[in-house]
C-alpha cells in the first residue's frame, strides 16, 4: 500500500516504523530536517520536508497515485486541511487525521466528505484515556482490550495462585460452569478461551492438556460481564481499586481525571501552578495539587501507601519512571508509566513499574484496521507489536468463503491463529471445535505472530461467485 504519512514526532515516528516493517510503500513528510533524516536512517521510506498542508508539498510526496495519507502533525488545523486536500485535488481513497481539540470532535459533521473530508479520525489522547481506564477497572490486569463494541473483552493477566495455576487447560470450563452455578448473579454464557500463553517471552500454544504455570503471562477472551469471574480462575487476589493518583495535568492526565472522578477517589498533581488553578476548576471532584510527583514528602503527606494505582502521565519520560519508582517504593499498589521511548518500554515493563504504556501503541491498532486486507471492526497490537487480535466480518456463503458454513475444526488457521470468540448478532459465543461459522459472523482472532496476518487476511476474502 502506497502511504503519506505527515508528521515525524513521536506518534508518526513509531506508526512509521510499524507500517515499513509490514511492507507499505510510506512517505514521511515533516518540517524539521533532522527528524527525517534520522527516521530515513533507520527505516526504509521516502521522507519530504515542507508544511504538510501545502497542494506542492503533497504532489512531491506522491500524492497523485497514494492509496492512504495519515495526518498525524500536532497541529489539528494541518491535519483537517490536508485531508481536505487530499479529497479535493488528490482524490486519495482514504484519508486519516490525528485530532487532540476535543471541541473538534464534538461536530462529527466537520469530518464528511463535504467538509474536510476525513474518512477517519485518531485521538491519541482518548485512546490512551480509554485504555488507562480499563486497567484501572482490572487493577490485577496487564492489558485490557475491547471488541464488540465493549461486550467481548481480551485481558492479559499473570498467573499467580489461582485455581487454574498447575491444572490443565481442558479443566476451566468445569470450573466456570460450577462458578456460574454458584454465582447466579452472572450473566450470559460463562465460558471463556485463553487463546495465548507466554512463558518466559516464549509463546506455548494453549491445548487442552497445556498447564498454567506460576508467572505464565495469560490471554483470555471472554464476555465482559463474565471477566472477574474469569480472572480469579487464573490469579488469586483481584479486587477493585478505589483510589487512583495522575502525576501530569496534561491532555492525557486531565481527560483521565474526568473520566474516573465519577467512580473513584482521585488526586492529581501538577507542577505548574497556573494549570493547576485551571484544572481545579475543570475537576470538581478530584483533588488537585500543585507541587512534583517525585517529591517524596508530598506523596507521602497525600498517604501513597493507600493508593491502588498510580499513573505518572507527564511528557518526560524520565519523570514519569522516577515518580513511579518512587512511588512503588512507598508502598502504592500498581504504578503505570507512560513511556514515549520505545527501548524504555522493554526495558521497564514488567520490573519494579507495572506497565510501561507507549502512547504509539495503543494509536497503532485503530490505524491497522483501516490498513488490513478485509472488513476489519477492530485491530489491536499486542506484546509491542509482536502479536495482533483483530475482530473480522465474515461475508459470502459456503461456496465463496473459506470459513463460511465450516465447523472451526475444518477452518485452515495458520499455526498458533486461533478463533477465540463469535459475535452473531447481539450474542458472543465462545467457540468450540464443531461451532459452524456463518456470514456475517464477528470473528474475533488471535494472531500470535505478524508474519502470519497475510495468511489471515486471505481466509477473510470472498470468491468472485459471491458477487
Amino acid at each position: 500500500m502506497k502511504i503519506i504519512m505527515l508528521g515525524a514526532g513521536q506518534v508518526g515516528s513509531n506508526l512509521a516504523e510499524h507500517l515499513v516493517r509490514e511492507g507499505n510503500d510510506l512517505t514521511v513528510v515533516d518540517l524539521d530536517a533532522e527528524k527525517l533524516l534520522a527516521l530515513q536512517g533507520r527505516l526504509d521510506l521516502r521522507t519530504v520536508c515542507g508544511q504538510a498542508s501545502h497542494p506542492a508539498v503533497l504532489k512531491q510526496a506522491g500524492a497523485d497515485d497514494a492509496d492512504m495519507l495519515v495526518a498525524v502533525t500536532l497541529n489539528d488545523e494541518t491535519n483537517m486541511v490536508a485531508c481536505k486536500l487530499a479529497n479535493t485535488l488528490f482524490n486519495i481513497p482514504t484519508k486519516i487525521a490525528r485530532i487532540r481539540a476535543v471541541d473538534y470532535m464534538k461536530y462529527p459533521q466537520l469530518f464528511t466528505a463535504e467538509n474536510f473530508g476525513v474518512d477517519h479520525v485518531i485521538a491519541p489522547e482518548q485512546e490512551v484515556t480509554d485504555y488507562l481506564r480499563r486497567l484501572i477497572d482490572y487493577p490485577e490486569a496487564l492489558q485490557v482490550l475491547d471488541f464488540a463494541g465493549g461486550r467481548i473483552r481480551m485481558v492479559a493477566v499473570k498467573a499467580q495462585g489461582g485455581l487454574m495455576v498447575g491444572h490443565a487447560l481442558r479443566h476451566l470450563r468445569e470450573h466456570l460452569h460450577l462458578m456460574f452455578r454458584e454465582h447466579p448473579g452472572l450473566k450470559g454464557q460463562m465460558d471463556a478461551r485463553i487463546v495465548a500463553i507466554y512463558r518466559q517471552d516464549r509463546a506455548i500454544l494453549p491445548q487442552g492438556d497445556t498447564v498454567v504455570e506460576e508467572g505464565d503471562e495469560v490471554f483470555f477472551l471472554a464476555a465482559t460481564n463474565n471477566i472477574r469471574a474469569v480472572m480469579k480462575e487464573i490469579r488469586r487476589g483481584d479486587r477493585h481499586a478505589r483510589r487512583v493518583m495522575i502525576a501530569g495535568g496534561g491532555n492525557i492526565g486531565r481527560r483521565l481525571a474526568a473520566n474516573l472522578e465519577s467512580d473513584y477517589h482521585v488526586k492529581l498533581i501538577d507542577h505548574n501552578k497556573k494549570n493547576t488553578a485551571i484544572l481545579a476548576d475543570q475537576l470538581p471532584r478530584t483533588l488537585v495539587l500543585n507541587g512534583n510527583a517525585t517529591d517524596e514528602d508530598l506523596l507521602l503527606q497525600e498517604n501513597i501507601e493507600e493508593v491502588d494505582v498510580f499513573c505518572a502521565l507527564t511528557n518526560d519520560d524520565e519523570s514519569n519512571i522516577m515518580s513511579c519508582l518512587l512511588a512503588k517504593r512507598l508502598g502504592a499498589r500498581k504504578v503505570i508509566a507512560l513511556i514515549n521511548r520505545a527501548s524504555y518500554v522493554d526495558l521497564l515493563q514488567g520490573g519494579e513499574i507495572d506497565i510501561a504504556l507507549s502512547p504509539a501503541q495503543a494509536t497503532i491498532g485503530p490505524l491497522l484496521t483501516h490498513i488490513r486486507r478485509g472488513d476489519m471492526a477492530v485491530v489491536h497490537s499486542l506484546r509491542r507489536g509482536a502479536a495482533e487480535a483483530m475482530e473480522a466480518v465474515v461475508h459470502g456463503d459456503a461456496r465463496s468463503s473459506k470459513l463460511v458454513g465450516r465447523s472451526i475444526e475444518q477452518i485452515d488457521l495458520p499455526e498458533g491463529v486461533s478463533i477465540g470468540a463469535i459475535l452473531r448478532g447481539e450474542e458472543a459465543i465462545i467457540p468450540h471445535h464443531d461451532t459452524v461459522v456463518e456470514s456475517e459472523d464477528h470473528l474475533i482472532l488471535f494472531v500470535p505472530n505478524k508474519r502470519y496476518i497475510s495468511k489471515v487476511e486471505k481466509l477473510l476474502q470472498v470468491g468472485f461467485g459471491f458477487f
